[in-house]
């Protein structure tokens, strides 16, 4: 089907890519840079826009004692405490209060150590050497070793969690135990992002051998103490926790709201002490009564999605036009409230490796009327199944409704609950997702090649995949951080002329705390408290 959509136009911008790569290679001399600051750095020169909330830790003493509870949406009666298979906004909450990974990422989304001492390749990245920290206790007094890594890594593929498709590169049967700490990580291919791929609360979290999620153990600040799937789980302060003096709140206590208006009445009434998941609406309520709320820019993205294997969307010319009735400054502005980052219908935005070049979308409805006649659906009727999946999708999904009406498009909406949405979402041939927003590389692992736990689109289908896979391929086989940045331009100058996502926007974060909560930092991060991490929150005398 019409794949040769715009053929000289995707060329010539090819071409302007390439002899614009070709320089830049040359200018930086080959250089290879490799370290944990290195592959997410360099956020101050993303694109600026409104945020507001503080500069830095607002300033008084930390001190010890209160409760911390969240007010949240998103969860269901699926909700689970599985340290390696979380799904929803809830889940991703609740597995940072008990578990830990070897890197997590810090207020400027870059990853840094957490469990691990070190995290090293040898000279070809086919196999890397991952040193834990001693002295680490488990909630039930074991001490975390490498025997522990390697049960979780072996766990998460045995059961094809959301995780194997990440660590489908390592040879998992073959993790070699060198000492009580150290373990080596032989992969069956170069790979190059371990880095990144073993990052991730809820997916990577290491548990220690012959961990029973129904008694959940881990080495995080909080301890398990109870879990109502759907309404509450309440987690209580561990006095074995590695880190020096965290956490310094008792309690946290997390709570299912079934929407934004109920969060807002507790907060304001005092009953929770902070909540997310917040629209552009909420904020001079909850202003005006004195509570604090914090708006930033993230990577976060809420993406339409169409399988490319799927009549209509199998056609390119479908999928262009769609993407070209979309004015994405309105949709900003009418759902986020001016807030968030211009989306390009390309993931990764405060990926070091994103590729600001590419010419930016915008509507163009008469292009739009073109591609139609020329997939012959001048008159298209469609489908798209949403849910209130995370803050903005359901209102995102109805702008687009009524911007495609423009261009003759009929988008007939398919409302479910958060309940049932996930369970067929992979199926449906126009729906839409969440994401956290992984750096651009670790995100393909997840959604685009044919081990991804969440291939939404069916990229795999597509004709332009055998080109897309072999660059994947030599971009986690390379060290050298700028042939990789190459590679990666190429993969995304694909998924701007192919894809079978329509990325208009990256959601702002908008998360509020009453105004007694200290430690509150300016972030560059996906989700509130840099990753829920309320062992770094406390309360002011």
């Amino acid at each position: 089907m019409g794949n040769n959509l715009d053929a000289s136009r995707a060329r010539s911008i090819f071409e302007t890519r390439r002899s614009r790569r070709d320089f830049l290679r040359g200018a930086a001399g080959g250089a290879a840079a490799l370290g944990m600051g290195g592959l997410l750095g360099g956020l101050d020169q993303q694109p600026a826009g409104a945020e507001t909330g503080p500069q830095a830790t607002k300033g008084s003493k930390p001190r010890h004692g209160g409760t911390i509870h969240l007010g949240s949406t998103g969860g269901s009666s699926s909700d689970t405490l599985d340290a390696n298979n979380a799904v929803n906004n809830l889940d991703f909450a609740r597995s940072p209060q008990l578990y830990e990974c070897l890197l997590e990422w810090d207020s400027n989304a870059q990853p840094v150590l957490g469990l691990a001492e070190e995290l090293t390749p040898n000279k070809d990245a086919t196999e890397w050497t991952i040193r834990v920290k001693k002295g680490i206790e488990f909630h039930n007094g074991k001490e975390l070793t490498s025997d522990d890594v390697i049960f979780t890594f072996q766990r998460i593929v045995k059961n094809d969690f959301s995780g194997a498709s990440i660590l489908a590169y390592v040879d998992v049967k073959n993790l070699r135990k060198v000492d009580r700490y150290t373990l080596a990580a032989p992969t069956y291919h170069p790979f190059s992002i371990m880095d990144i791929a073993v990052v991730g609360e809820g997916e990577m979290s290491i548990v220690p051998v012959g961990y029973d999620p129904k008694k959940p153990v881990g080495t995080g600040a909080f301890k398990y103490e109870s879990f109502t799937p759907g309404v509450q789980s309440t987690f209580t302060r561990n006095p074995n926790y590695w880190r020096s003096g965290q956490p310094y709140v008792d309690e946290v206590v997390i709570t299912d709201y079934t929407d934004e208006t109920s969060q807002d009445n507790a907060l304001l009434a005092g009953d929770i002490t902070c909540a997310d998941q917040l629209s552009a609406p909420s904020i001079a309520t909850l202003r005006a009564g004195g509570v604090s709320v914090d708006v930033w820019k993230g990577p976060g993205w809420i993406p339409f999605t169409m399988r490319v294997d799927t009549p209509p969307f199998n056609d390119v010319n479908v999928r262009q036009a769609l993407r070209l009735v979309i004015d994405r400054t309105t949709m900003r502005e009418v759902v986020y409230g001016g807030y968030g980052w211009i989306g390009n219908d390309i993931f990764g935005i405060t990926d070091p490796e994103y590729d600001h070049a590419i010419p930016q979308r915008h509507q163009d409805i008469d292009r739009a009327k073109y591609l139609l006649k020329k997939a012959g659906k001048e008159k298209l009727t469609t489908t798209l199944v949403t849910a209130p999946i995370h803050a903005g999708a359901e209102s995102m999904a109805t702008v687009l409704k009524e911007q495609a009406a423009l261009a003759g498009i009929t988008i007939n909406l398919k409302v479910l609950t958060d309940d049932g949405f996930f369970v067929e979402y992979l199926k449906w041939a126009f729906s839409q997702d969440w994401w956290d927003g992984y750096p651009y590389l670790s995100q393909v692992a997840y959604s685009m090649v044919p081990t991804a736990p969440w291939d939404e689109t069916h990229w795999p289908k597509s004709p332009e995949y055998p080109r897309y896979a072999s660059l994947y391929t030599e971009a986690l086989k390379t060290l050298d951080k700028a042939k990789q940045k190459d590679i990666v331009h190429e993969m995304m100058e694909i998924d701007w002329n192919y894809g079978g996502y329509i990325i208009p926007v990256f959601n702002p974060v908008i998360a509020a705390q009453s105004s007694k909560l200290d430690g509150v930092v300016f972030q560059r991060t996906a989700t509130p408290w840099i990753n829920y991490y309320f062992r770094t929150l406390w309360f002011k005398s």
